[in-house]
C-alpha cells in the first residue's frame, strides 16, 4: 500500500468497506489492482442502490393500486341498480313474434262463390286476398278480432260415402295444420262451411273443431 497513491488509497478503502464487499478480501499492492478493485466495488454499489430504487417504486405502485381498489365504490347488485324500464305493450292486433303476423297474400283458389264467401260471411279484414300466418294460408282474417277462418262451400252431402271419407281424411289434415299455427300466434280458428251435413261429419271425426254453418251458395 505503501506504493499506492494516498488519495486512491484512501478512496479504496472508503469504497471496499462497504457491506457489499466481502469481508477478508485481499488488497492486492498495486495502482492497477486496487483500481480495478474500485471499479468493481463502485459497479456492486450502483446496482444496489438501482435495485433499491426500484423496489422503491414497485412498492408505491403496489400501494398506490391497493389503495385505488380500496377507494373504489363497491358495485351495486343487479337487483338494486334499479329496474331496467319496461317494454311498452305492442299495439292491439299485432303478435309477439314476426312470423305471426298476418300477412295479405294473393288468393290460392279462384272459384269466385268460395272467395265471395270468404270475403262477406266473417267478414274478410283484407277483401280479395287470403291471410298468411307463418307460412300458412288461411281464407280470412276476421274484422275486428283475432280469428283466422278456413272455409269450404262443396256440396259435401251430395257425394257418395266413399268420396265423403276421403273428403273428410284430406280437410282433417289440412285443418289440423291450420288450428296449430293459429293457436301457436294466439290466434282463434273457424271453420266454416256450407251445410249442417258437412259439419256434423266434421265434428264426429274431429269434436274438439269450432264450425259453423255460412249457407254460402255455389
Amino acid at each position: 500500500m505503501a506504493s499506492t497513491g494516498a488519495a486512491a488509497v484512501a478512496l479504496g478503502l472508503c469504497v471496499l468497506a462497504a457491506p457489499e464487499i466481502i469481508v477478508g478480501t485481499i488488497i492486492v499492492l498495486g495502482v492497477v489492482v486496487v483500481a480495478a478493485a474500485i471499479h468493481d466495488a463502485l459497479e456492486v454499489h450502483e446496482l444496489r442502490h438501482r435495485y433499491a430504487e426500484e423496489a422503491g417504486d414497485t412498492s408505491g405502485t403496489t400501494q398506490t393500486l391497493g389503495a385505488a381498489e380500496g377507494n373504489r365504490k363497491p358495485e351495486r347488485a343487479p337487483e338494486e341498480q334499479g329496474a331496467q324500464p319496461p317494454v311498452p305493450p305492442l299495439p292491439v292486433g299485432r303478435s309477439r313474434h314476426p312470423h305471426c303476423e298476418p300477412v295479405p297474400v294473393p288468393r290460392a283458389s279462384k272459384d269466385v262463390a268460395h272467395n265471395a264467401c270468404a270475403d262477406s260471411f266473417p267478414p274478410n279484414r283484407y277483401p280479395g286476398m287470403d291471410v298468411s300466418v307463418n307460412g300458412i294460408r288461411f281464407d280470412a282474417l276476421q274484422v275486428g278480432a283475432r280469428v283466422l277462418w278456413e272455409i269450404k262451400t262443396h256440396r259435401f252431402d251430395t257425394y257418395n260415402g266413399f268420396i265423403q271419407e276421403q273428403e273428410l281424411a284430406k280437410e282433417l289434415v289440412q285443418l289440423q295444420k291450420e288450428l296449430d299455427t293459429a293457436n301457436a300466434c294466439g290466434y282463434g280458428f273457424i271453420v266454416g262451411v256450407s251445410t249442417p251435413e258437412h259439419r256434423r261429419a266434421l265434428l264426429s271425426k274431429d269434436p274438439a273443431l269450432e264450425i259453423v254453418v255460412t249457407g254460402c251458395p255455389r
